[in-house]
């Protein structure tokens, strides 16, 4: 217990990695739309081990940071996967997005692995970023290599954290650590019905990850605005909070081209929040979150007169709010197209 309460203070003075929306002028990946698990250990114990993940090797616990729980990984070979309820669960279009932090308490630590399965359990391919490089790799083949950008490289990775993010479709892979796209994969003839997350540690390292989401890749955005209405998931707000995180942008741009294309129509955005935490809150925080969104926009060049902004709190939930998939696929920003 000592350990856990002391990694956790030392947590406390981390750096939280804001996130500079205008750093993100370039990204375009846009998180899929249907989550399929999602994790952020808002009702684990601190001190144990997570309730919605399997540990198939060594040892992981969460822990709390500030008003954040994480996973720290403790031991040399840790496996964790996600307890779904089908073990094949990756549907043919995917997108994968964590948090990850680690220190230089070790040099030759390979950091954290997202390792893809197939229906025997077997490795098919590897992820692995570090601080030098990003690496794809499939058993017997030799790794595909993405370098860091100078902003994340060596020395500059560690002791920060950093947003993982993993677009997977029609066999081909885009790999971006923070703003940065840092690998593509024309080909990567893989087959992957599941996904482990996998981390080596000892005493002398820290290593963390947090914020974990996997979704099934998403409908197209302009023909849903041109249909009419687009409801997503992929604009991601820091925890009880109405700050749009970066890995946001990517979305946000598609639907700012798409309104300046089109200067005619008109779109309410729809905040819409999960159960927890009592009604006025919920509906206070939702059209907070709806009018951030709004800002963005504006600031990306869409007209004021095109924009209207509601809150609507937990009144219209997606799926039943019992369990954390279904709160997750709850917590939305709507996009309705408004009469003129």
């Amino acid at each position: 217990m000592k350990f856990y309460f002391c990694v956790a203070l030392w947590l406390l003075t981390f750096s939280t990695n804001a996130q500079n929306l205008s750093a993100y002028g370039s990204y375009d990946f846009v998180a899929g739309e249907k989550v399929i698990f999602e994790d952020n250990f808002k009702d684990d114990k601190p001190n144990t081990a997570p309730a919605r993940w399997k540990t198939l090797e060594g040892k992981g616990v969460v822990i709390e940071q500030g008003a954040e729980k994480i996973i720290s990984i403790l031991t040399y070979y840790t496996k964790l996967a996600p307890k779904t309820k089908t073990p094949a669960y990756l549907p043919k279009t995917f997108t994968v997005e964590f948090d990850y932090y680690l220190d230089a308490g070790y040099e030759g630590n390979p950091g954290v692995m997202v390792s893809f399965r197939n229906a025997a359990n077997e490795e098919t391919a590897n992820i692995i970023p570090n601080k030098l490089n990003t690496s794809f790799g499939r058993p017997g083949t030799e790794n595909l290599i993405g370098e860091n950008p100078p902003d994340i490289l060596n020395e500059a990775f560690y002791n920060k954290w950093h947003h993982i993010a993993i677009a997977y479709g029609n066999n081909q892979m885009k790999i971006y650590i923070n703003q940065h796209m840092v690998l593509e994969i024309p080909r990567c003839d893989f087959t992957a019905t599941s996904l482990v997350m996998a981390g080596d540690a000892s005493e002398n390292m820290n290593m963390f990850f947090k914020n974990f989401r996997l979704a099934e890749g998403g409908n197209s955005i302009v023909k849903s605005l041109a249909e009419g209405k687009l409801v997503t998931h992929a604009i991601r707000f820091d925890v009880n909070k109405a700050d749009v995180r970066g890995e946001s942008m990517g979305f946000i741009r598609q639907v700012a081209d798409y309104l300046k294309a089109n200067p005619g129509v008109k779109f309410e955005i729809g905040g819409h929040t999960d159960s927890d935490g009592d009604d006025a809150s919920n509906l206070k925080l939702s059209e907070q979150r709806a009018e951030a969104v709004k800002t963005i926009l504006l600031s990306l060049g869409v007209a004021d007169k095109q924009l209207s902004v509601k809150g609507y709190g937990e009144t219209k939930p997606l799926s039943p709010n019992t369990t954390p998939d279904g709160k997750a696929n709850n917590r939305r920003v709507e996009f309705v197209r408004i009469a003129n």
